[in-house]
């Protein structure tokens, strides 16, 4: 494995555990493409965190662009079905964006340096 890849693996599984611990104590989460597109245009996402193995693209192809757009950092995270499991669902997830981090908000600011 390159460095890159296991760089990539490494910030996959800190956001997975970053979404975990926010969900299980006082942050907010929304899921779902819609959501998170909306929570972007209502300017309150403050991480959006969206899954590689989408079936088609251009389901999540907006989300970058948008993210970018409104200057929120946004990161995409290899597995569908572990964003679903790390927010709580028991179905897989295609976006998730953290609106509220509560008690985690050091931890998103510390995944939000990484990603710089």
């Amino acid at each position: 494995m390159t460095d890159e890849a296991v760089n990539k693996k490494d910030i996959d599984q800190s956001v997975y555990s970053l979404l975990e611990k926010i969900r299980a104590k006082s942050g907010v989460i929304k899921k779902g493409v819609n959501e998170v597109t909306k929570a972007l245009e209502r300017s309150q996402a403050k991480l959006v965190v969206y899954a590689e193995d989408v079936s088609p693209k251009e389901i999540t192809m907006h989300i970058p662009m948008l993210c970018q757009e409104k200057r929120v950092p946004c990161v995409q995270v290899k597995s569908r079905n572990e964003l679903g499991k790390a927010s709580g669902i028991t179905v897989p997830a295609t976006a998730i964006a953290v609106i509220n981090a509560g008690e985690e908000a050091h931890a998103l600011e510390e995944i939000i340096n990484k990603l710089k």
